[in-house]
């Protein structure tokens, strides 16, 4: 063979094996990936990412790292996030990134823009809660007193402009009964105003609470997601005792990329989820935590993150809630 035809016959060649080459390098993931969580560990959303990291590992082929990035209600991992270029970076959101998108008049980013949502991972009620031996023991009656007497009964709740506080504002707006809101640095302080009678009600979610319900240290009087907990079967929803059929406020959790992500890698995260929401031990640690398996594809959940951003603001709005 002469040594034109031969460089032609390299050169056909390498043209034929350039897009399976291009495809490899693209491939994704080609290292490990980190998952920022906004808080400091032991929080709910910190568990369910380390719940869902090994999982998401084997069907991904590379190590999910969980790297806790606390302060700024989010803020400081949400910036951490879209800046990133790698497309190897991740972040658990949750109920608190679309709080402080309205509490925060000036955020690092755009809070719907800037992320590119895989999928939601879990939800999680959130329970009105009444002391063990108070006179509200049924959700109507605490509505019925607190709607006779403004402002006289208080509600307790951790922290201002929480996930917490913000149902409660939406409690209120929704069925007409003003309470006095108590913010506690914790849920344990809340709890116990809540057994020495110094709040008629507390707001939390299901899974901080859920042992003292079971041991019956607290009354669980509604929960305010649209169906019932399987956890509590017994407890009715809000929608159910206050007669609001479109009351819906879970707590939620949604594993996102910066906006930069290839659709390729959001993609692949969002089936990588989705097969691990299906696994039966995930599945049973997620119940046994209060959480319910919730994935929804990219559009779904970008949607959603759209309209939490709008109702918080609006509560802020209504409430009026300092904003930072």
């Amino acid at each position: 063979m002469t040594p034109a035809p031969r460089r032609a016959v390299l050169a056909a060649a390498g043209a034929l094996l350039a897009p399976r080459a291009a495809r490899a390098q693209a491939a994704w993931p080609n290292r490990p990936l980190r998952c920022l969580i906004g808080a400091g560990p032991g929080g709910t959303t910190d568990i369910v990412a380390r719940l869902l990291a090994p999982s998401l590992s084997a069907r991904l082929g590379q190590p999910v790292l969980v790297e806790n990035r606390p302060g700024g209600g989010g803020t400081v991992a949400g910036e951490a996030l879209v800046r990133a270029r790698d497309n190897h970076t991740m972040m658990m959101l949750n109920n608190g990134h679309a709080a402080s998108a309205a509490v925060f008049r000036r955020l690092p980013y755009d809070a719907v823009e800037d992320f590119a949502p895989a999928s939601r991972v879990a939800t999680m009620a959130l329970i009105l809660l009444a002391p063990p031996n108070g006179p509200h023991a049924t959700l109507p009656a605490l509505i019925g007193a607190a709607r006779a007497a403004p402002g006289a009964l208080n509600l307790g709740m951790v922290g201002v402009g929480t996930t917490q506080h913000f149902v409660a504002e939406a409690f209120q707006a929704a069925t007409g009964a003003r309470f006095t809101a108590i913010p506690y640095r914790t849920t344990g302080d809340a709890l116990i105003a809540l057994r020495n009678n110094d709040v008629a009600v507390v707001v939390e979610t299901v899974g901080a609470v859920l042992g003292q319900v079971q041991a019956g240290e607290a009354v669980p009087l509604a929960v305010s997601t649209a169906a019932r907990v399987p956890r509590l079967p017994a407890v009715p929803t809000v929608a159910e005792a206050a007669n609001l059929p479109d009351f819906d406020l879970p707590t939620w959790y949604a594993l996102a990329l910066p906006a930069s992500a290839p659709a390729e890698a959001v993609g692949r995260l969002h089936d990588a989820i989705l097969a691990s929401l299906a696994e039966g031990d995930l599945r049973r640690r997620l119940d046994e935590l209060g959480l319910v398996p919730a994935g929804s594809d990219p559009r779904a959940t970008r949607d959603m993150i759209a309209r939490e951003v709008s109702r918080a603001r609006a509560i802020v709005a209504s409430a009026n809630i300092p904003r930072e």
